[in-house]
């Protein structure tokens, strides 16, 4: 492959949060896979690992890498999109050390020491903000975060402003600012249970259905512009029009989870309309992206990276929109709501919107980052087959939580006598659990052999496109 340099030395710090980014995700999907296991084998890896440490590990590692990943696709979008250097090259690095280590010693902590003994020793006394899903971190470590966030916001609002101004990089610096501002509400832990929740929920669906989904669409719309060639007028169009839905519906739609904690009636309505309204914008990413990719004026030879990024907007779609749809109007979410339904679109929304953007900027830029446009024929097919196999993996997962979700539903939530305790239940969904562990399988094999890609050196014909399974392709 032709060899090409970075336009802007400044890019290679990216490589290092990639490579964390990597790796922390490899540490998600085993600690999820042990999680998978301990719901058929009650006793697995007990007492060294008790579910509720895995769990904690396992969702927190989500967030970790995601955030990673996210940091490492600014350091190196922005530059590009700004046509300058980036603001501190010396900053990114010692934020890099900084987040790497804290997150290090808190995932340690969570696995070393009991969760009451661990608050106890962080100083959750001062100021409670531990024992909440997803916001388990420790007081020093959630302070950490947000002096590692305003850090990386300060260095790429720094070079966006002494740069060029794009859509691309205002919408992400929108979204990762939005991003940032809404974590400040973990620190608000107050003891009414119903503002406890609506104050959780700002925090996690305000980033996963609001602040993130900019950071997605302006990756995505990165990503297509170098792969396909198309004019960025096109694309800056579509980029405004899905964002602009995607926060009039994200915000609104938040009410899809005040339906029973105790918040006003009106919630039921306002969140059963705008949630239903949500999938819109990522059905409008599926158009988008196969738009681009027919209407390509080049055929780029990084084909890896434009399958997952059409990959994104499909199974974005999917799992955040229709697998959303499925449960999320009132009348429905009142049996469903908290069963493995919830766990079936969660996991599907994650890998399609976020997991597959974070590869699709990993996939574009990391070649780059090594020196070339673009990785060899023979990489590139093992990636592509890692996409499917990863794919294929979830979507095992997906089905087999959905059919444990309606199961569930129809033994312990429809009867009004003769309903199956939650436990008698459990047992009933041991064949679907099974399958889960399964897919769980097969999602890392396809996750080991996209790692393996890195490792894959030029064949015989190395300066052949690769040829794969990418949709649009002529």
């Amino acid at each position: 492959m032709q060899a090409t340099p970075l336009k802007y030395a400044s890019q290679s710090v990216s490589k290092y949060y990639f490579v964390a980014a990597l790796a922390l995700f490899t540490a998600q999907i085993v600690f999820g896979l042990t999680l998978g296991l301990q719901y058929v084998i009650g006793d697995f890896l007990f007492p060294y690992i008790p579910f509720n440490q895995a769990r904690m590990v396992h969702t927190n590692l989500l967030i970790v890498w995601l955030l990673f990943g996210f940091m490492g696709a600014a350091y190196y979008l922005v530059p590009e999109e700004s046509e300058t250097e980036l603001y501190s090259p010396k900053l990114a690095m010692v934020l890099f050390w900084v987040f790497l280590v804290a997150g290090a010693l808190t995932i340690v902590g969570y696995l070393a020491v009991p969760y009451a003994k661990l608050a106890e020793l962080t100083g959750n006394d001062l100021l409670q903000t531990m024992g909440r899903e997803f916001l388990e971190q420790p007081l020093p470590t959630k302070v950490g975060i947000v002096v590692v966030a305003l850090g990386f916001l300060f260095n790429i609002s720094m070079t966006v402003l002494k740069g060029r101004k794009t859509s691309i990089s205002l919408v992400l610096l929108l979204g990762l600012w939005g991003l940032a501002l809404m974590f400040l509400f973990s620190f608000v832990n107050p003891h009414n249970l119903v503002r406890d929740k609506m104050y959780w929920w700002f925090v996690v669906h305000l980033w996963v259905e609001g602040t993130w989904e900019l950071i997605l669409g302006s990756l995505l719309a990165f990503v297509l512009i170098k792969t396909t060639g198309v004019d960025r007028e096109v694309i800056d169009k579509w980029l405004y029009v899905i964002i602009a839905m995607a926060l009039v519906t994200g915000i609104l739609g938040t009410g899809h989870h005040f339906f029973f904690i105790g918040m006003p009636g009106y919630w039921l309505w306002v969140g059963t309309i705008f949630s239903a309204m949500e999938p819109i914008p990522f059905f409008m990413m599926t158009v988008f992206a196969f738009n681009m990719v027919q209407r390509r004026r080049r055929e780029h030879p990084n084909q890896a990276a434009v399958l997952w990024a059409v990959g994104c907007s499909v199974v974005g779609f999917l799992g955040a929109g229709l697998w959303g749809f499925m449960h999320t109007l009132s009348a429905i979410n009142y049996y469903t709501h908290g069963t493995q339904i919830t766990a079936a679109h969660g996991h599907l929304a994650f890998y399609g919107a976020y997991v597959l953007v974070v590869i699709a900027i990993i996939s574009y830029a990391m070649p780059i980052l090594r020196g070339r446009e673009a990785n060899s024929r023979r990489a590139q097919s093992v990636e592509m087959w890692s996409f499917w196999i990863m794919t294929i993996g979830m979507a095992v997962m997906v089905l087999a939580l959905t059919g444990a979700g309606i199961l569930q539903v129809w033994l312990q939530r429809l009867p009004t006598t003769g309903a199956l305790s939650f436990m008698a239940t459990q047992d009933q969904l041991s064949f679907f659990y099974w399958m889960r562990v399964w897919g769980g399988v097969g999602f890392l094999v396809g996750l080991l052999a996209y790692l393996s890609s890195f490792f894959i050196g030029a064949g015989a014909n190395e300066n052949e496109p690769a040829t794969g399974m990418v949709p649009g392709r002529a």
